[in-house]
């Protein structure tokens, strides 16, 4: 069975870390660009992180650069989200999401919302005191 799922989110502090996981069953995300998305309550859901699926280059948004990571444990075949000095305004509802868009494709942006081939149903990210 194809399938994505996110898991590790939770309630955290302002400042504090979590890191979430995407764990893949049914294909490789070897070959995959994968995109970390989420959406906070009364907003669009929106691209922020991406890692290309054969060199691993990443892209982040210039919300999330230089608080958050994102990496790929090929053998564990799982995408991670690390998320550093999180802000109230991180919390939101964080999906991963995978795009067969060929093995050389680099991640310069974010993917795009309607050419994602799979999607998890995502996890909820608090951030409050």
């Amino acid at each position: 069975q194809v399938q994505l799922v996110e898991s590790g989110g939770g309630l955290v502090q302002p400042g504090g870390s979590l890191r979430l996981s995407c764990a893949a069953s049914g294909f490789s995300l070897d070959y995959y660009a994968v995109t970390w998305f989420r959406q906070a309550p009364g907003k669009e859901r929106e691209g922020i992180s991406c890692i290309s699926p054969k060199d691993g280059s990443t892209f982040n948004a210039d919300s999330v650069k230089g608080r958050f990571t994102i990496s790929r444990d090929s053998a564990k075949n799982t995408v991670y989200l690390q998320m550093n000095n999180l802000k109230p305004e991180d919390t939101a509802v964080y999906y991963c999401a995978a795009d067969n868009i060929g093995t050389y494709y680099t991640c310069r942006g974010p993917g795009l919302e309607y050419a994602m081939d799979y999607w998890g149903k995502g996890t909820l990210v608090t951030v409050s005191q």
